[in-house]
């Protein structure tokens, strides 16, 4: 399992940006990121080499953040490679509330980060399935 940081933005010019040079000041590595947008905030999703560093760093500059469990893993980065992972989710039940993908060190495969409805059985169900979890 992963730990993920999600933090609350307002939805205005430059916010991004503040948000990302704080966290470059204070040496946090971003190694994935998603940011979904309503018309007057942002929720932006944060995988970190330390979320419980950075979500003290977000709240002492008085963001509002979580830290929430997703499931990471490796699929193949070719046509199906994803629809493969979440029909196998899909088989067995397990919904997939949201999730971003990114490439990996090598071209062949891609990183997935996924909520579930039930993480642990989705790792569980993907790693019997023999995907790898980053």
């Amino acid at each position: 399992m992963l730990k993920q940081l999600t933090v609350f933005v307002e939805n205005k010019t430059g916010y991004l940006s503040e948000i990302t040079k704080l966290l470059a000041e204070n040496s946090v590595n971003l190694k994935a990121l998603s940011i979904a947008d309503t018309k007057d905030f942002g929720i932006l999703r944060l995988i970190v080499d330390d979320a419980d560093y950075t979500l003290k760093i977000i709240t002492e500059h008085g963001l509002l953040g979580k830290i929430t469990e997703v499931v990471g893993i490796t699929v193949s980065n070719k046509p199906g490679g994803l629809s493969d992972a979440l029909s196998v989710l899909s088989e067995k039940g397990v919904n997939v509330e949201y999730l971003y993908a990114f490439l990996s060190g090598t071209t062949d495969t891609a990183d997935v980060v996924l909520k579930a409805t039930d993480n642990e059985k989705a790792e569980k169900i993907l790693e019997e399935k023999g995907y790898k979890s980053i």
